[in-house]
């Protein structure tokens, strides 16, 4: 048991500290392996508390590791229905199986994988942290004889070391992720690096994207809840996944409205970051046109929006009272695009940018002349983008 001893003064020690969930799992297994017990592949899972992702998780084999996420959409397929995983959250108790003769009419779909692979023998138990949570391991030989009875001990007796190395890791995995599904990637990160005072904030050079929905007032009206919640979250899939495909953020949700960032690392990053903000809206039409053809083929009204696009100086940071921060960006740059938000329909462009934005991607957008608009001083030259 001297290898045992040595792999859990490692995982206290070393593994606790490393913030490596691959190190540690690589190291558990050849620790494992090392003391006897026939490894081919182990997986690790982890469940977190998220609105997006339920569970992340380390596979291991004899030559790869690598981490996995797991979405709420997954829970509900034959993957997890019926699963080992399934049954020893549901039971509290290990699952010890042969997957020797399996009937494919009535075993999962993993066993029957696992025994096509070569697999012998499975062992599912589990991971037990101190916030009272239990996770999930299966353990798969290959060896014709299977998990013996102090291969299993060993396992077990191994296992509270790895939730000495692995809980840490799983709460700062899920502390972040939780920041970032309510904050965003720029926003989260300095939370977590710690600009948490209020008024703390730093001003940055941006592109703004504000983006909203048009007849939302009409629709909330016409539509039952089941009907808007679904209009509003296809909307927001198709701005977020055009914001970060273009390396943009998404930092807020108001209402119907969506205010995203483009930070501007340097004045030689200004005409990149405007094109890729001006895709950026262009990949959103895009994304709208493909909406609203499924909507329309289940008989649901077509929606529209407006984009308003500005760069400048925005102060980016924290504001509120003590009790209650939010983290935002401010500034005449963030005013000015949400005001020509406001012009897109009169105008009769989807999308429209100032010259700050336009002239840095001449090649996408085309003069719609000077306006007033609401708050500012004197003409502004607008410019509407050129839809595909």
């Amino acid at each position: 048991m001297e290898t045992l001893h040595q792999l859990s003064h490692w995982m206290m020690t070393e593994g606790r500290c490393s913030n490596d969930p691959v190190k540690v799992v690589s190291h558990f297994c050849s620790s494992l392996i090392e003391a006897g017990v026939p490894l081919w592949r182990v997986n690790i899972g982890q469940r977190f508390a998220n609105p997006l992702l339920i569970a992340w998780g380390v596979v291991w084999t004899p030559d790869n590791t690598e981490v996995y996420d797991v979405t709420h959409e997954r829970m509900l397929t034959d993957g997890y229905v019926g699963s080992s995983f399934e049954y020893i959250l549901k039971h509290r108790r290990p699952l010890h199986k042969s997957l020797l003769g399996l009937d494919p009419g009535s075993d999962h779909i993993s066993y029957l994988e696992f025994a096509e692979q070569g697999g012998t023998d499975y062992y599912a138990t589990l991971l037990h942290y101190g916030d009272g949570s239990m996770h999930g391991c299966t353990f798969v030989t290959q060896d014709p004889l299977g998990f013996m009875s102090d291969h299993l001990e060993m396992i077990e007796a191994a296992l509270p070391a790895l939730s000495c190395a692995l809980e840490p890791v799983t709460m700062r995995k899920s502390s972040k992720s939780l920041l970032r599904t309510y904050l965003g990637d720029g926003a989260s990160d300095a939370v977590w690096n710690g600009t948490i005072k209020r008024g703390e904030r730093t001003t940055v050079d941006a592109v703004v994207m504000f983006s909203d929905l048009r007849g939302f007032t009409a629709l909330s009206e016409q539509a039952d809840e089941n009907e808007l919640f679904d209009a509003l979250n296809g909307y927001f899939d198709v701005v977020v996944q055009a914001v970060e495909e273009n390396d943009g953020d998404v930092l807020k949700f108001m209402g119907d409205g969506i205010l995203s960032i483009f930070p501007i690392p340097s004045d030689a990053d200004t005409e990149k970051t405007c094109r890729k903000a001006a895709l950026s809206a262009r990949r959103v039409l895009d994304g709208l046109a493909e909406l609203n053809h499924a909507r329309m083929a289940n008989q649901q009204a077509p929606l529209d929006l407006g984009i308003g696009t500005n760069a400048g100086k925005v102060s980016y940071g924290n504001i509120g009272s003590p009790g209650r921060l939010d983290f935002t960006v401010l500034g005449g740059a963030v005013n000015l695009a949400s005001r020509i938000e406001g012009l897109t329909k009169s105008i009769g462009a989807r999308v429209l940018a100032t010259s700050n934005v336009a002239e840095n991607a001449s090649d996408l957008f085309v003069s719609r002349g000077t306006h007033a608009v609401r708050g500012i001083s004197g003409p502004v030259s607008l410019y509407s983008l050129l839809e595909t």
